[in-house]
């Protein structure tokens, strides 16, 4: 990750982002999953301060943290002392290169980047997983309706494309929105659908505007 993403969230983590938000109900998914396999120890990507991770944790999953910005991983250390050892400021690459886990957890992180970096980065991702394990993935979806004043870039046939946002909280940042077949080829044959994709939509509330979509999807490895 970028020193211009690190920044960009600790202002946005600073400024209190996701205080007091409920997690998102994926988190339901993957806690089911997880339990019917028994399945416990993982690591979660971009876990933030919290919001989805905790109620991980308190469902008994044992997951790793990691987030590149330094105060997102300082309030959740605030909020779990007992796991300071297990959250980690960084990306994947702070993680030991042979390490692979039962469970990886990315929720809206894997968009960040061109094209071919969320990809590289959910293809790195799965790569963690090892077989019998759990890749749960939710990023954005193209057909998402854009709030903030972007340009538009990297429109590819399969209908995916990137925007660099020039305001709002992510301005200066690049962003990608998946296809659905776009996901299924980034996660390869060595997977199976335990959770098949799905579009995830909400509408902004006002004064935001149109709907934001995620696809939401759980992959075992064969």
């Amino acid at each position: 990750m970028t020193t211009r993403e690190t920044a960009a969230w600790d202002a946005e983590y600073a400024a209190g982002r996701y205080a007091g938000e409920p997690p998102v109900d994926f988190v339901h998914d993957i806690v089911a999953a997880a339990r019917l396999r028994g399945l416990r120890q993982g690591v979660y990507v971009g876990c933030g301060n919290g919001r989805n991770l905790l109620p991980l944790l308190h469902a008994g999953l044992d997951l790793t943290g990691l987030d590149i910005s330094p105060r997102a991983i300082a309030q959740l250390r605030a909020r779990r002392p007992d796991r300071t050892s297990e959250l980690i400021t960084g990306d994947l690459a702070a993680l030991p290169r042979a390490a692979r886990y039962d469970l990886v957890v990315g929720i809206q992180v894997f968009q960040h980047g061109t094209r071919a970096r969320a990809r590289q980065h959910l293809s790195d991702a799965a790569a963690r997983v090892r077989p019998g394990g759990l890749l749960c993935v939710r990023v954005n979806a193209a057909g998402t309706d854009i709030e903030h004043a972007h340009r538009r870039f990297e429109e590819h046939e399969d209908g995916s494309f990137s925007v660099r946002y020039r305001s709002g909280p992510k301005a200066g940042l690049d962003i990608h929105f998946f296809t659905a077949a776009e996901l299924a080829a980034v996660a390869g044959k060595a997977f199976d659908a335990v959770l098949p994709l799905r579009r995830h939509s909400t509408l902004r509330t006002p004064p935001g505007h149109g709907q934001w979509s995620q696809w939401e999807a759980i992959w075992l490895r064969r």
